[in-house]
């Protein structure tokens, strides 16, 4: 069965919620980036009012010790990987992974490498908390053995796709600005979609520019989104 889009995204409120209620260890939420998926998580977190003491965000790269050392300083938090890829391509950042979001009642992570007298950091402890990964990647380059112990969502979209999430969302993007005017923007990147890599920074540029220049605002949003 196929799902549109916005239902998609509506998955991703609902299973992003199973997580942080601590029912399931892990999500993993993929798409090129640039379409709502770190809002979305993000918005759930708020609507279940998780404390900014329950969860943290990281970002960028991280090695397998990086990553062992922040399940260790966050334990019994949401920790949330947002384009965080370069754990999901080391080897030993995997196998990590696949002890902390184990299905077992107790998930032991160990880390079995030399450490030096002076480390803080003990060569094993218990999980406790649970993993959100936000990535760029495509569903089908993901380590098989992280997606079987996660629950997944593909927000990977279509030219139309993109489209269709934008004219959902478009009420609630740029309140300021009138409803008109970012219709009108959006109906521009309608027929700009084939030939360009739209994302909501476009959709949001493109709104902002029409409301500025009202006479010779195409021009300017199409250098803008060509050019990008």
């Amino acid at each position: 069965m196929t799902y549109d889009i916005n239902q998609r995204f509506q998955f991703l409120n609902q299973l992003t919620g199973l997580v942080v209620d601590g029912i399931t260890p892990s999500l993993i939420v993929t798409g090129e980036g640039g379409l709502g998926k770190t809002h979305s998580v993000m918005q759930t977190l708020r609507e279940k009012r998780v404390s900014d003491s329950e969860f943290i965000v990281f970002k960028g790269y991280s090695t397998a010790r990086g990553l062992y050392n922040t399940l260790f300083d966050n334990n019994g938090k949401v920790v949330i990987f947002d384009d965080c890829d370069s754990i999901l391509e080391d080897r030993v950042a995997l196998n990590i992974l696949k002890s902390a979001l184990d299905s077992y009642e107790k998930r032991t992570i160990s880390w079995m490498a030399r450490m030096t007298r002076s480390d803080e950091y003990p060569q094993q402890f218990d999980f406790k908390g649970q993993v959100i990964f936000i990535s760029n990647k495509n569903m089908d380059s993901i380590n098989d053995a992280i997606l079987s112990r996660s629950l997944t969502v593909d927000l990977s979209m279509t030219p139309v796709e993109k489209i269709q999430r934008m004219s959902f969302i478009l009420p609630n993007i740029l309140p300021d600005y009138d409803l008109d005017i970012k219709q009108e923007a959006l109906e521009f990147l309608n027929l700009k979609k084939d030939d360009v890599n739209l994302n909501l920074r476009s959709l949001i540029i493109t709104s902002k520019l029409r409301a500025a220049y009202p006479d010779n605002w195409k021009d300017l949003a199409n250098y803008m989104i060509t050019t990008k």
